[in-house]
């Protein structure tokens, strides 16, 4: 029987699974043998995957995992989490700012 992709979150790090990935994405390289979901902008910790059944992909500013095979999600300050096969979307979570008027009202969530 095989699972049905589920959401899954690690920290700031939203999957979101998708039927698909559009067909303009392009792979997005690893980093030192990673593939990087997102970077902690004060830590520098990184919501990672080692394995190679992983592949990230961009298509403008979205971007998409793919996954084979169950991976491990890790991350230095989160619970690692197994993400079974599928396709997800990428999202991080944003937070509202209150601005002077003509500035950026949103702002990524610092993990």
């Amino acid at each position: 029987m095989t699972r049905e992709p589920q959401m899954y979150r690690q920290g700031d790090v939203l999957l979101v699974p998708v039927a698909e990935v559009p067909e303009q994405a392009k792979p997005v390289a690893r980093e030192n043998g990673r593939v990087v979901l997102a970077w902690g902008e004060v830590t520098g910790h990184a919501h990672a995957i080692r394995a190679a059944e992983a592949h990230l992909l961009e298509a403008g500013r979205e971007r998409y995992l793919r996954v084979a095979e169950p991976v491990t999600l890790d991350h230095e300050e989160h619970a690692q989490i197994t993400l079974e096969p599928g396709v997800y979307h990428v999202v991080i979570q944003r937070e509202y700012v209150p601005a002077e008027v003509g500035s950026p009202q949103f702002r990524r969530v610092v993990d």
